[in-house]
């Protein structure tokens, strides 16, 4: 009797728990879609701002902006494109023909290649625009009569009509000129892949010519099996090294004559854009120091080389930022930009005689410049001004009254309006909740929830996830916002590790009310293993005003390591942490503060885990380094007082090192000489290479293995 009670216990105890939460692994995280949320993908509005098309199981459906539940056509069905499948895809301005990009390769973080099909959407007949190689940046002219398109560094031109090929440009050569794409450092840090464009007519092309020849080589080594590595060599200019030297042309269709664009002196061209008149450009030339950005016009009109002309000019103390806030309005005369100026990033309308107006003001940033309505003369834009780690859509009139908030929901809200401003598409999250896309008409009334992810929102339910909060921590003169994860068994009487989270470089901050996605769930896997997890933005983050972001000029690191060491001795005192066991981790920047919280906050910090880290500025691209810490020849100390191979003899804790060996952005150089100057010191230390991966660390079962490393090593060591 006893024993057969014995054996029903024994089993009943193996079943699980009514109501018991299901726990979380790197493998659920990293090697399932157990909790991918759906998406809405490549949304591109029509010509009538009523519909728009999105990329579904490759085809290309329309659907109309008032009801998402059922498409309203199959504008293209690639699956009946012998060989064809869509990875992206381009109206022409009637849309009539599409663009449609197949086999992408990646290049570098942004560019990349592809096969490249014009297909009539009449006889849905198909014709590969090119058959020497992959191309580059197809763009349809305006009439959508012509595609222009970069291969091995020169300019084409498609004649659809005739078929006929033009090469525009002939002295393109790999690592010495380039034509109509940009160099390495351009696209990393200018964020810009295509630099040809169309003028409004179709009748010119402007573009930028790199001659590469005097910036200095770097050569990763791969490693593919073969008897000996795969060197691989492109252009880097690092900083205080020579960039590559720029010129601005004009190419004209009708006589095929090619003209240079004049303009004093300068180091960068970051952006240029015709105005809505066919020989009117606007290109933005930049010092070196970036410290002035000047809006030039370059009238292409008659014949021989252009003289471009200052109409306005954006001047720091430290920097001024780029970005693609510049939208042109029809009365042919002024623009829409954004600028720090006043201490804030604010709205600004500018005519083209210098003048200028501020249309939104305030002690918060904008952070996005979305369109106009000119015929109520409404700006849509996405700002800050509900805190730093907030993203709300508005609304103002250009004459800078009437400002409305137009989102619903405080979070992370991202806005995609549709041609004529009628409607616009949202994303919402927040750092506790996945995305809701929904459909509005753009007085901000929702009109159809288009994604709710329903499904992941009640999956998530079964796991022991818990709550992530705001808070603030001080730092050395000021409150910093952070966010906090406790254990959903969190005991106060008990004492906890502490895991810090971190980037804490210009422009990333990690403290932010969006959904994190496979990140997110690694800090949840960490609390569920017993770890409070906290992230903190110190100075030098975004959307607290210029002040604040530019706190760290000329100094990078400094003031961010000293907000870290003091917000994680005032987190060691708090009653429920233990202050002998506090770790950090951070990736490229944050691998960057890693290092030096664990050499300078060496008695703070136990364990740290630098992932891709810079080590040294002066190893850095030039853009970047030198925006914040002006060349080496000019601010030496700046660069080596905050290298953490300059304080390697302080480290006491567990340290791990983790890079890729093909990381063509932050260099494996830059661990190599840690690594060198930590053995000069007898310095004990750890250190993972993934081979020929990029600095994203990512393909096959490489995240699964990194995350299933860091876990490991936090476990025992923290």
């Amino acid at each position: 009797m006893r024993s057969s009670f014995l054996i029903l216990f024994l089993l009943l105890s193996t079943l699980p728990v009514i109501g018991q939460k299901k726990e979380l692994s790197n493998q659920l995280i990293w090697a399932s879609r157990e909790f991918s949320p759906e998406y809405v993908y490549s949304v591109s509005s029509m010509n009538d701002g009523e519909h728009f098309s999105a990329l579904e199981e490759n085809k290309i459906v329309k659907y109309s902006y008032k009801n998402f539940s059922k498409p309203v056509a199959t504008i293209l069905d690639g699956n009946e494109l012998t060989g064809i499948s869509i990875d992206d895809y381009f109206f022409n301005s009637d849309e009539t023909k599409v663009l449609i990009a197949t086999k992408v390769t990646s290049i570098y973080r942004r560019s990349f290649t592809a096969e490249y099909y014009v297909v009539d959407l009449k006889t849905k007949k198909s014709t590969q625009l090119f058959d020497k190689g992959a191309q580059m940046l197809a763009d349809f002219s305006p009439d959508g009569s012509k595609v222009a398109f970069v291969f091995e560094n020169n300019i084409y031109i498609r004649n659809l009509a005739d078929n006929s090929l033009t090469q525009v440009t002939t002295d393109g050569k790999q690592n010495a000129i380039i034509n109509g794409s940009t160099d390495w450092v351009y696209e990393e840090e200018f964020e810009v892949t295509k630099a040809f464009h169309w003028s409004p007519n179709g009748t010119k092309i402007a573009f930028l010519k790199f001659d590469e020849s005097a910036v200095k080589d770097f050569t990763m080594d791969y490693y593919r099996g073969g008897t000996y590595p795969e060197p691989y060599t492109f252009k880097y200019p690092k900083a205080g090294e020579d960039n590559s030297k720029l010129t601005l042309h004009v190419y004209s269709l009708a006589d095929k004559s090619m003209r240079k664009v004049n303009y004093g002196s300068y180091e960068y061209i970051p952006r240029m854009k015709w105005t809505n008149d066919d020989n009117k450009l606007i290109y933005l030339v930049m010092n070196r120091h970036q410290s002035e950005l000047t809006y030039a016009m370059a009238d292409c009109s008659g014949s021989g080389d252009i003289a471009g002309k200052s109409i306005y000019t954006d001047k720091s103390d430290t920097y001024v930022e780029v970005d693609n806030n510049l939208i042109f309005l029809k009365d042919g005369n002024s623009f829409l930009r954004t600028s720090e100026k006043d201490g804030y990033k604010h709205i600004y309308l500018i005519k083209f005689t210098g003048e200028e107006k501020q249309i939104t003001t305030g002690k918060w940033d904008v952070t996005e410049l979305k369109g106009i309505d000119e015929n109520s003369g409404t700006i849509y834009f996405m700002s800050a001004e509900e805190g730093a780690m907030y993203q709300s859509l508005y609304s103002i009139k250009s004459d800078g009254s009437g400002k409305k908030m137009l989102s619903t929901k405080k979070g992370h809200n991202e806005a995609e309006f549709s041609t004529g401003m009628k409607y616009y598409m949202n994303t919402y999250s927040n750092i506790n909740q996945p995305y809701e896309i929904s459909m509005h008409t753009a007085d901000g009334k929702q009109v159809e929830m288009l994604k709710d992810n329903a499904a992941l929102k009640t999956k998530l339910t079964e796991y022991d996830l818990a709550k992530t909060e705001f808070i603030t921590v001080k730092g050395v003169d000021q409150d910093l916002n952070a966010y906090i994860i406790k254990p959903t068994n969190f005991d106060a009487t008990k004492k906890y590790p502490v895991y810090f989270t971190i980037y804490n470089g210009p422009g990333h901050n990690t403290v932010i009310d969006q959904w994190g996605g496979s990140g997110s769930f690694y800090n949840q896997l960490l609390v569920q293993n017993g770890y409070i997890v906290i992230s903190v933005d110190t100075r030098g983050t975004m959307y607290r005003g210029a002040e604040f972001k530019k706190s760290t000029y000329l100094q990078l690191g400094k003031l961010e390591t000293e907000d870290m060491i003091a917000a994680a001795k005032e987190v060691g005192q708090w009653p429920y942490v233990d202050a002998a066991r506090i770790g950090v981790m951070g990736w490229s920047y944050g691998g960057y503060m890693t290092a030096l919280c664990m050499t300078k906050g060496a008695d703070v910090f136990k364990m740290g885990i630098a992932v891709a880290p810079v080590t040294n500025w002066r190893w850095y691209d030039n853009i970047y380094t030198e925006r914040f810490m002006r060349t080496p020849q000019e601010n030496a100390a700046g660069y080596d007082d905050n290298s953490p191979i300059n304080h390697v003899d302080k480290l006491k804790g567990k340290f791990l090192l983790i890079h890729g060996s093909g990381d063509d952005n932050v260099h494996v150089q830059n661990s190599m000489e840690m690594i060198d100057a930590l053995v000069k010191k007898n310095k004990d230390f750890d250190m993972f290479i993934y081979t020929n991966k990029n600095h994203g660390i990512y393909g096959g079962f490489t995240r699964l293995h990194l995350y299933n490393k860091m876990l490991a090593y936090t476990l025992e060591n923290l």
